[in-house]
């Protein structure tokens, strides 16, 4: 009797914080968001490079879908022939999907013609992928997902791996847990404004300590019929930080901050909240003595707020094989800030990791490109 008592002063303690941090962090938080909302209408150029842009472009795109060991279908496309000597694998970050790798999938799929193909997904919880119980927000669990759409798209064959923000994690954590893939299948790899540990440190580390998001935690744990009710209250605590970060203090495209901005609204707020803890506890250093084996691409804007430059800086370190690249003004989605560092770095990269004959026939599809461009 008293064991159930306990359970349920317990459940009506949660419910009385989840309550108490909701109704009371929203005004704080949109003053935040406006504040910031502010700053980057400031920052946004009236001339926008990329009006025209389709920026569901990789809809078209050949598509399909993978089932995880655990029953998450996970949405994927891919384009460039399924006989490529190379496939390279893109894995998103944390409150994005596919789409953010754009300007990688458009540039280079002219620069590498049918020598590549490239494997986009969305990660569990995000996209057009399904959901999940929280309990699988976890990095090592998106690196175990990452095995399976290597498994199913790239069986055979060498692959080039490229990771932003949350994905560079997952490509972290699928190093540490698939060690035996280094170098034999995963021949290069590429870190885009990640880190090899939690973000705690970072300014994303002190607004995870906010009692709104550990009500939120607890509403989609426990109350998951009510974690609409949080959308609002959560939303207000990160979005300002994600916005905020998002971009550097040069100016940018309306249409690409409008772009990344519908990304983050659309990510489930299970989701959103989900994987925070996940950012936070994540750790997987082990694996850098298995990534010390291939080349590797790490790439930060030093304006980067969630995952500092000093987080690659480290990864750098302790990676030989590494070319590291601090990009001027960017902040964290630098590939959609300036895709073109990103882009050559990428085809740097490849031209390291592949063997000399691709290395040479990429070569020559670079310099065809850019005689005729």
């Amino acid at each position: 009797m008293s064991y159930f008592a306990n359970d349920a002063s317990r459940r009506r303690k949660r419910r009385g914080r989840w309550l108490a941090g909701a109704a009371g962090i929203s005004a704080v938080g949109g003053l935040a968001g406006t504040t910031v909302a502010r700053s980057l209408t400031r920052r946004v150029t009236e001339d926008d490079p990329h009006r025209d842009e389709d920026f569901e472009l990789l809809d078209a795109d050949r598509g399909c879908v993978v089932t995880t060991p655990d029953g998450v279908p996970l949405a994927v496309r891919e384009v460039g022939p399924v006989d490529a000597p190379l496939t390279v694998v893109f894995a998103h970050g944390f409150c994005l999907r596919m789409g953010a790798f754009y300007f990688q999938r458009a540039r280079l799929t002219e620069q590498w013609g049918s020598q590549v193909r490239m494997v986009f997904y969305d990660q569990r919880g995000h996209g057009q992928s399904g959901g999940a119980p929280t309990t699988t927000f976890t990095v090592p669990q998106l690196g175990q997902d990452l095995e399976t759409v290597l498994s199913i798209m790239a069986p055979r064959g060498p692959v080039v791996l490229v990771g932003h923000s949350m994905g560079g994690m997952t490509v972290l954590a699928h190093a540490r847990q698939f060690p035996q893939r280094y170098p034999t299948r995963v021949v290069g790899v590429a870190l885009i404004s990640t880190a090899a540990e939690g973000v705690s440190r970072s300014p994303l580390g002190e607004v995870l300590k906010n009692p709104v998001l550990e009500a939120a935690r607890v509403a989609v744990r426990y109350a998951p019929k009510t974690v609409h009710r949080t959308r609002g209250a959560a939303s207000a605590v990160i979005g300002p930080v994600l916005r905020a970060a998002s971009y550097g203090d040069e100016k940018i495209s309306r249409s690409v901050v409008a772009f990344s901005e519908k990304m983050m609204h659309d990510t489930p707020i299970a989701t959103l909240v989900g994987f925070l803890h996940a950012l936070e506890v994540h750790d997987e250093t082990e694996c850098l003595t298995t990534l010390a084996k291939v080349p590797t691409l790490i790439v930060c804007g030093d304006h980067d707020l969630l995952t500092p430059k000093e987080y690659s800086e480290a990864m750098a370190a302790e990676l030989p094989k590494s070319e590291l690249i601090i990009v001027g003004g960017a902040g964290h989605l630098v590939q959609l800030e300036q895709p073109e560092i990103v882009d050559d770095a990428l085809v740097r990269l490849v031209e390291r990791a592949t063997p000399s004959k691709l290395v040479a026939i990429t070569r020559r599809l670079r310099e065809r490109v850019r005689n005729h461009g």
